[in-house]
């Protein structure tokens, strides 16, 4: 018999929280990771000077706050030393004209700001989440449950009951509404539209997408009730955490560990795994694979002894993947003192787009391949709220592009040349980055003057630290609603079983999809015994 009940290969946010819960359960878990760390898009490095701490990748923690992992193992955690830093203003958008809206914690003051916009726009915005608030528990149950489950059958049920077959059907219409379309006939004020539009973004979506209204009205009740917390001291803080919950409930991680397949057992289950150098381990209970469907099937199952079903084999040639992500990273000499607004800068995200049109012309270039005359920028300012992550007196900003191209066929402004082959070079994701620090320069005093390093990250740099951001996609695939809820990853696809009997998928390429609530992760260590 092995010594392992579960065998998890990956280490992210979903491979944590289920190797965290089964621990719990008295299961004995390893996970495998074949970098040097774990955490997948959790990363934390001085990557720019000495003293100045980096989230390399993802960095806000909103979704795991409220999370349903976090509610079975966050006072864990928080006994190992998790803490979370909160911005009292989550979000806010900045527009070349120094036009900008600032959204805060505070219900009062954010109805005051739309009014202040257009008048109406602020009780326009009291409706809109006292419905969410109301519709709450159906929605969040459908966002984030098993859907191929009685409960979520009888959740349903009890829905067309309460409000009748035709009005829930009208509920899933209205659910289905484009951000582009919901945002142009409910709020009159244009700088509200540039506040919301950036954040289908974060949603792997863009503003024309079906569903991504219905994101962005649970994007503003969560950051309104939660924030945009980050890890003290840098998510690294988070994994350390994960590292001693595991270990002290008798679970092994084990780095450097590249699963080259996942290995047979009797009567055709997955018995275990094959390492790279060949050692093979077992599993009693099953094998937990926290990757992308081309690793699974094309790599992982690439030996296993029966072909893959017809369905699958199908599905997996058809997976799309969706826009890749850049990362920008600087050490200042000082906190950004921003022409528009000195408040600016206590923003923990602030967007810099030229509105709605902005975002959406932007994301349009970027699925053609183009890079972006003018990308939307996400901007975070972490040092406003835990001063851990600079020296005293000093900052950091953190700057995601939601719209990078996988591969590059030529660039919007017609600026920069593109190799041949389509692929990022050092160069071109050097002047792409130009391009972003000029807009820093237009709307940061002195920007020139306080920057102390730069550090990029193109799309082809993510791929190659984690394999799973295909493309530098960071949302585990394409999130659009045929390749979402209940057919994510694929049609065929029920809960986070496979075909095989012991294997099981979890990871951003799983239903609920991307994110850091670790969803998938909660789900299949709550289903599992």
């Amino acid at each position: 018999m092995s010594d392992h009940d579960y065998i998890i290969v990956g280490s992210g946010i979903n491979a944590l929280v289920a190797a965290a819960m089964l621990g719990k359960k008295g299961r004995k878990i390893l996970v495998l990771e074949r970098n040097d760390r774990i955490g997948g898009c959790l990363r934390s490095e001085e990557i720019t000077e000495p003293g100045f701490i980096h989230d390399v990748m993802a960095t806000t923690m909103v979704l795991f706050l409220t999370s349903p992992a976090y509610g079975a193992i966050g006072k864990d955690l928080e006994a190992r030393g998790l803490e979370f830093a909160h911005a009292d203003l989550p979000t806010g958008v900045l527009r070349p004209d120094g036009s900008h809206v600032i959204f805060s914690k505070d219900r009062r003051r954010n109805i005051a700001t739309f009014d202040e916009l257009s008048l109406g726009d602020g009780q326009t915005f009291l409706r809109e989440m006292d419905a969410l608030a109301a519709d709450a528990p159906f929605l969040f149950a459908l966002l984030g449950g098993a859907l191929w489950s009685g409960s979520t059958l009888r959740t349903v049920v009890k829905q067309g009951w309460g409000r009748g077959l035709r009005k829930l059907a009208a509920w899933f219409g209205n659910a289905l509404m484009p951000a582009r379309s919901y945002l142009e006939t409910t709020y009159r004020s244009e700088d509200i539209h540039a506040l919301w539009a950036p954040w289908v973004l974060h949603c792997g979506l863009g503003p024309e997408s079906a569903y991504s209204a219905e994101m962005l009205k649970v994007i503003g009740f969560a950051i309104e009730l939660a924030g945009a917390p980050v890890v003290k001291g840098g998510a690294g803080a988070l994994l350390t955490a994960f590292e001693r919950l595991i270990t002290d409930n008798g679970g092994e991680i084990r780095t450097g560990a590249d699963v080259e397949s996942v290995a047979p057992g009797p009567g055709g289950r997955a018995g275990g795994v094959k390492l790279a150098g060949g050692e093979t381990l077992n599993a009693n209970a099953g094998v937990i694979c926290s990757v992308t469907p081309n690793q699974l099937y094309e790599r992982l199952m690439k030996d296993w002894p029966s072909p893959l079903p017809p369905d699958v084999k199908t599905s997996v040639a058809r997976y799309r993947y969706g826009k890749g992500n850049m990362q920008i990273h600087y050490a200042l000499s000082e906190p950004p003192r921003w022409k528009a607004d000195d408040e600016l800068g206590k923003v923990a995200l602030l967007h810099l787009t030229p509105g709605l049109d902005g975002v959406s012309r932007a994301a349009n270039e970027c699925e053609r391949g183009l890079l972006p005359a003018e990308p939307t920028v996400c901007i975070g300012q972490p040092v406003s709220f835990d001063p851990s992550r600079a020296p005293e007196g000093k900052s950091i900003l953190w700057l995601q592009l939601p719209e990078a191209p996988r591969h590059i066929k030529g660039d919007a402004a017609g600026e920069i040349a593109i190799p041949p082959d389509g692929r990022w070079t050092e160069e071109v994701r050097e002047r792409y980055a130009d391009r972003i620090e000029s807009l820093l320069e237009s709307h940061i005093e002195k920007f020139s003057g306080i920057k102390l390093a730069r550090r990029s990250y193109s799309p082809a740099d993510l791929e190659a630290m984690n394999v799973n951001l295909v493309g530098g996609d960071p949302y585990g695939g394409y999130c659009g609603i045929d390749q979402f809820f209940l057919w994510r990853p694929f049609k065929s696809s029920v809960n986070h079983r496979t075909h095989v009997a012991g294997l099981y998928h979890i990871g951003a390429s799983t239903h609920p999809g991307p994110g850091l609530g670790g969803g998938s992760g909660f789900l299949l260590a709550s289903s599992l015994k």
